[in-house]
């Protein structure tokens, strides 16, 4: 029932030793960039030895912090994804990242293991994204200042994290790196090409990067850009057809689609919330790029060398092209810091630009205060990813899996999946979706509510397969109990505070089992929970 840390490491082991032979395969890459400079690069086959190097070291520091348990609620949905595929019932949550799901079910294949499945993804696309930011530093300013990008990659705290746990931002990223590659080395074709399949492991890249690639098209002949956007075209359809044919349709897939804008991202809109939001997304952007990149954040604001002045021509614009969507969406449309992963997808050219700024400011130093001075930037930022006091350091990934590990022995001593249903909140840790996941013998529902197209549903689960139920089926339970939310963190005890204060006083008891407090009661009380509007 429960899917045990020792159980997983053997499988995910093999995993890292598949993704570090995966590794050694992407220096071939290197046959099509056009470098400007060798600087002290000797050979073609010494530059393929440092790539190689980069992706090793890469899928190692990885490897080694690998998560061991679906960390959020999206990976959750992800691996419930691997059994059934349906939007509607969020398995996964809509749109749909289709190819990732496919991609998810031909490894899950081998590896038995969805999170196992879904981290050796995450390392590989760290690798790949590794390399071809690599190459795309290279190409626009020089060896030593590629060397400085794949270092600063490798030692980011945000992207290190999200090479180790079952997410899809880091693929994005990489999908990000080449598609601006391509686009840069003007081969549209295979640009349209990448980011057709882009937009079927996260659609919103289709968003993000389109105008990059329509950017790249710029004095193309016309007969170029038609066989370009054909390219584009074919390849989208290729996933989208069969997607939205096993989501049930068009309008199927169209209405979960409506129904999650409305009930999260759709709220909060420059349209219609406050300026007060948009300001608190920037302030959470500039949070985020200083969380990404750590030490290396303070790079543009220190003194650099007049070779700045010497970048290719156009390759401003470029950037801008590159990074302008995105941050506009996340600063005007939707973005939380619980999704800090989103801003990945414009992190590649960022890269670039700090792997070039801190190879012209280590001009101004000797060889032994380089060197330290590295060492103490590359410390902080580790320390950063080991110890920072939020959701995507190594610390709280390890507290996470503790207490849900404890919660998921804890609970069957508590109540029997005979006569108990379980409760879980909508939450992205230890919420209903990790409950359903690693407790399938129970029936587990989700509080609160959410309201779709055809009404007022609660998403229901047991044995991993959800459903959506007008009101929940009680008749087979005596009682229920609910998932405990995560002990630390702001807003959990107010939150389940409020939910108790919704029974009458005496109908809930509370359990404490090795250590860990449960909530329970009658089932005869729970309707209640679920009448008028919750949202």
């Amino acid at each position: 029932m429960i899917e045990t840390v020792e159980n997983a490491e053997g499988s995910e082991a093999r995993a890292c030793g598949q993704m570090i032979a995966l590794s050694k395969t992407l220096p071939t890459v290197e046959s099509i960039a056009v470098p400007r400079k060798t600087g002290s690069l000797s050979s073609e086959g010494h530059a393929h030895f440092e790539l190689t190097l980069l992706c090793i070291v890469t899928a190692l520091t990885r490897c080694a912090f690998r998560s061991h348990y679906l960390y959020d609620i999206d990976s959750v949905n992800f691996a419930l994804a691997l059994g059934r595929f349906d939007p509607a019932v969020h398995q996964p949550h809509p749109p749909g990242y289709f190819l990732y799901v496919l991609l998810g079910r031909l490894l899950n294949g081998v590896m038995h293991d969805p999170n196992t499945t879904f981290v050796a993804i995450s390392i590989a696309a760290s690798c790949g994204a590794a390399a071809v930011i690599a190459l795309l530093t290279r190409e626009w300013f020089g060896i030593q200042a590629a060397r400085w990008a794949g270092l600063l990659f490798v030692f980011s705290p945000l992207v290190w994290f999200h090479g180790t746990v079952a997410l899809t931002y880091i693929v994005e990223a990489f999908f990000s790196a080449l598609t601006g590659y391509l686009c840069w080395k003007k081969s549209v074709g295979r640009g349209g090409f990448v980011l057709g399949l882009a937009a079927g492991f996260r659609p919103s890249s289709l968003l993000f990067l389109g105008p990059l690639w329509l950017f790249s098209l710029r004095g193309a002949t016309r007969r170029r850009q038609l066989q370009s956007a054909a390219v584009l075209a074919v390849t989208i359809l290729a996933w989208a057809v069969p997607m939205i044919l096993l989501s049930g349709g068009a309008s199927a897939w169209l209405s979960s689609l409506a129904s999650l804008w409305n009930t999260v991202p759709g709220k909060t809109t420059v349209v219609n919330s406050s300026i007060a939001n948009s300001v608190a997304r920037l302030l959470t952007i500039c949070l985020i790029y200083c969380l990404c990149f750590g030490s290396a954040a303070a790079l543009p604001f220190v003194k650099r060398s007049n070779n700045l002045r010497a970048a290719v021509p156009g390759l401003r614009l470029f950037t801008l092209i590159w990074i302008l969507p995105g941050l506009l969406f996340f600063a005007f449309v939707f973005l939380k810091f619980v999704n800090s992963g989103y801003l990945l997808v414009v992190s590649p050219p960022a890269f670039a630009w700090l792997g070039f700024l801190a190879s012209t400011r280590a001009d101004f130093s000797s060889r032994p205060m380089r060197l330290a001075l590295t060492g103490v930037c590359l410390g902080v930022n580790t320390l950063i990813f080991l110890f920072a006091p939020f959701y995507c350091s190594r610390s709280a990934t390890r507290q996470f899996e503790r207490e849900l590990a404890g919660v998921l022995t804890a609970l069957p001593k508590v109540a029997s999946s005979r006569d108990t249903l379980i409760v879980g909140l909508d939450s992205h840790f230890m919420g209903y979706r990790h409950a359903a996941f690693y407790l399938p013998d129970y029936e587990t529902i989700e509080y609160p509510r959410v309201r779709l197209g055809s009404g007022w549903r609660v998403f229901t689960d047991k044995n991993r397969d959800t459903t959506l139920q007008e009101t929940p089926n009680l008749a087979p339970y005596a009682r229920f109990i609910f998932f405990p939310l995560p002990r630390d963190g702001s807003g959990y005890g107010a939150y389940m505070h409020d939910i108790e204060s919704k029974f009458a006083p005496g109908e809930l008891r509370h359990v404490t089992v090795d250590g860990r407090v449960f909530v329970t009661g009658p089932v005869t009380s729970l309707p209640l929970l679920f009448a008028g509007k919750d949202r």
